[in-house]
């Protein structure tokens, strides 16, 4: 009886504020008493300097629950959203305090079809909305430096490390808000393999590398998650402490016994898991040659 009065009072409190809040926020009221316009921006301040409980609940449920969306609804992901939720990222650590990002939204479907290529025609790229390309970028912070009198040494490897950790920060903090915000992303690797034609599509400066690319879109479908590996072979308590073979027995044990996996070495006619990645999806040979390419990419964009 007194958790139901107890729930009877917090109802009537809640409705009550609610009506308060309508009438103060609604552009037609007129209030009783004297209500000036400072006093308004008072108490609208008040109101928005409220904590919120259930956001941190929410972006820590999305972390748990997340799963990549590679099938979208056809809706539109409006504006105002997708920069809002960039802004928001932009409060990711950087180097300095550089911001040494850059983004390029792409909602045309020819330049989609034009990027295509060099994700290997993966459909998802089509079919979502919205297309993100997170760009390692010095080439703003020089063109500053230079117009402030200052003279940037920023073509070398240790720089493009800086912007590529700027940029990777930025990527999953925009990927968490994103997801929280009930939109679904899929991170396509595929970026940093053919860097040299994303750069071209997307006419890329010098001191500009494509890093990152990743769909947006209301998502059109609820895979299961994909397995991880325990906690305890990851984490190292002060030093590193190498792996035994009983140590990676039993770390990959889970991800070896289950059913998708051992259908994938049936499926592909190898003897473990691990020479499917190996073997197929990520071979010497590829690997390789896409570095390669990279290195020629760091060249031409003046990170060499």
């Amino acid at each position: 009886m007194q958790a139901l009065q107890e729930f009877s009072f917090l109802k009537t409190m809640l409705l009550t504020w609610l009506r308060i809040c309508f009438k103060i926020f609604h552009p037609g009221y007129v209030p009783r008493r004297s209500f000036t316009a400072k006093r308004r921006q008072r108490f609208r301040f008040f109101i928005l300097s409220l904590p919120e409980p259930n956001k941190n609940k929410t972006i820590m449920d999305s972390i748990k629950n997340r799963r990549t969306i590679r099938k979208y609804k056809q809706d539109d992901v409006p504006a105002d959203l997708l920069n809002g939720l960039l802004e928001e990222a932009f409060r990711a650590p950087t180097m300095g305090n550089m911001q040494l990002y850059s983004v390029i939204i792409t909602r045309d479907k020819v330049m989609k079809e034009r990027l295509a290529p060099a994700h290997f025609h993966q459909p998802m790229l089509m079919e979502a909305p919205v297309v993100l390309t997170f760009c390692a970028d010095f080439n703003r912070f020089v063109k500053w430096c230079r117009q402030r009198k200052a003279e940037p040494g920023y073509d070398n490897l240790l720089s493009f490390m800086n912007a590529s950790i700027d940029t990777i920060m930025l990527t999953q903090n925009f990927c968490t808000l994103a997801e929280a915000a009930g939109l679904g992303t899929c991170f396509l690797g595929t970026t940093i393999y053919n860097p040299d034609q994303i750069i071209e599509v997307l006419n890329l400066p010098e001191l500009v590398i494509p890093l990152a690319t990743i769909t947006v879109g209301y998502p059109d479908e609820y895979p299961p998650q994909t397995d991880r590996l325990p906690l305890e072979g990851i984490i190292h308590e002060e030093q590193y402490h190498d792996y035994s073979p009983a140590d990676i027995d039993r770390i990959y044990a889970y991800k070896e016994s289950l059913p998708e996996n051992k259908h994938f070495v049936e499926i592909n006619h190898t003897e473990t898991l691990a020479q499917i990645f190996t073997d197929i999806r990520y071979t010497k040979e590829g690997n390789e040659t896409m570095s390669e390419v990279l290195k020629k990419t760091l060249r031409k964009q003046k990170f060499d």
